[in-house]
């Protein structure tokens, strides 16, 4: 559909990407959300891959043939990572249990395990087929507000998470979490991520027609903000809209767990949490093609070769820089890295990056990127704006988040939830 209205909004500030956000009312003609309090269907294993649709208009196995991420690693905060599942046998390497109750590999709501699975899954068993399946996930558990409630928890695992992931040898964090609280601490954890070279990735939040608040940490200046995007183009209805969203990724209609006890997927909106995964896969695929590169310029060829239909010098607040679209770099090699040193959220120059543990310099997107020799050993376990008027795509070219209060604040307060 063609936009009705367009205002463009500018809001001053130092970040030049952040500058000026373009904001749009469209009517939007078809939409597969799944209805609040409708119960999910469940789905065989076998009809999994047939709905990630996806991986089909992103050319996923056009890229495979060029790199499928490996030698890349993504620490993935969230419920916990099962690595047992048959489509992450032997990709889940060792993590951190931030909550202070149990260990990282026990979801204890499928949330974590699907995300992990959307990243970088085999699809063996009939499982869900991650973007980048060359890529070993890191696991870093934290507590949603229910567990929060349940348990005597950390009061500091999100903050925890975020410092053991920076300190990891994991190249982009994948946190697909969400919260209205800042803190300062947590702040401090994105920055400290930020001075060891990662990319960080969260989830913008599904908040949109219940206040459209600012969700951390994808709100904070140093973490890209990620909308859920359906098959048109468009971003969904519930997809967090504002200044904070940076770029939109697959998340309609997209298979996840049903629950805890890994028995069958269920087949509804993913949400931001799921475009949150797609886009650090798709952050994975150029990193391994580009082992020389920076995060600065794997984050600035995705926003270069975003698809959108405005000016490149505007943000649009629903799809930020755009549709993600690595397929336009890894098979057409379009692209600008540029400056190594600038982030392009913020044109500000990196701190310090001299302990960051960079990728080593190896090929560029024209040959395969070579194995994976580092040795790691995988884990064993038992508004009534509603849509953006950029449908151009993830056809064209191949194509959160949590902020803790201070320590013994009640944990009912934090309202702590995956996106």
């Amino acid at each position: 559909m063609t936009a009705e209205a367009r205002q463009d909004v500018k809001t001053k500030g130092p970040h030049v990407v952040r500058r000026r956000v373009l904001g749009t009312l469209a009517v939007v003609g078809a939409w597969s959300v799944l209805v609040a309090g409708t119960a999910p269907a469940a789905m065989a294993a076998g009809d999994v891959r047939s709905k990630q649709w996806y991986l089909d208009v992103m050319r996923a196995e056009e890229m495979w043939e060029v790199t499928t991420g490996e030698g890349i690693k993504v620490a993935v905060i969230d419920t916990g990572v099962n690595p047992s599942t048959p489509s992450l046998k032997g990709q889940v390497l060792k993590g951190l249990d931030a909550t202070g109750i149990g260990k990282e590999t026990d979801d204890y709501k499928g949330h974590g395990t699907t995300m992990a699975e959307l990243i970088a899954g085999t699809g063996k068993g009939g499982g869900l087929q991650g973007l980048a399946p060359g890529v070993k996930i890191i696991p870093m558990r934290i507590s949603n507000t229910e567990f929060q409630n349940n348990n005597p928890v950390n009061g500091t695992d999100a903050v925890d998470a975020i410092r053991a992931a920076a300190d990891s040898d994991a190249q982009i964090i994948s946190m697909s979490f969400g919260s209205e609280y800042s803190s300062t601490d947590e702040r401090a954890a994105v920055k400290y991520a930020e001075s060891k070279g990662k990319l960080f990735f969260a989830s913008a939040g599904n908040n949109a027609k219940e206040g459209n608040k600012k969700e951390y940490p994808a709100a904070y200046p140093h973490v890209i903000g990620v909308a859920s995007a359906d098959k048109k183009g468009n971003v969904a209805d519930y997809s967090r809209y504002g200044g904070s969203v940076d770029i939109a990724s697959p998340g309609n209609d997209i298979p996840r767990w049903c629950n805890e006890k890994f028995q069958s997927y269920c087949y509804g909106d993913g949400g931001t949490s799921a475009a949150t995964a797609i886009a650090s896969a798709s952050a994975a695929l150029l990193w391994s093609a580009h082992r020389d590169w920076t995060a600065n310029q794997v984050l600035r060829v995705l926003f270069d070769t975003a698809s959108r239909t405005w000016k490149e010098s505007e943000r649009s607040s629903y799809l930020g820089n755009g549709l993600i679209r690595p397929g336009v770099n890894i098979l057409h090699g379009k692209g600008d890295p540029g400056d190594p040193d600038i982030n392009p959220l913020t044109d500000e120059k990196t701190p310090d990056l001299s302990g960051s543990p960079t990728p080593s310099p190896a090929s560029s997107a024209s040959a395969k990127a070579p194995d994976d020799k580092s040795g790691d050993k995988a884990v064993v376990a038992g508004s009534a704006e509603k849509a953006d008027d950029s449908n151009t795509g993830l056809i064209i070219g191949g194509v959160a988040v949590v902020a803790v209060l201070a320590a013994g604040t009640l944990a009912v307060v934090r309202r702590r939830r995956s996106a």
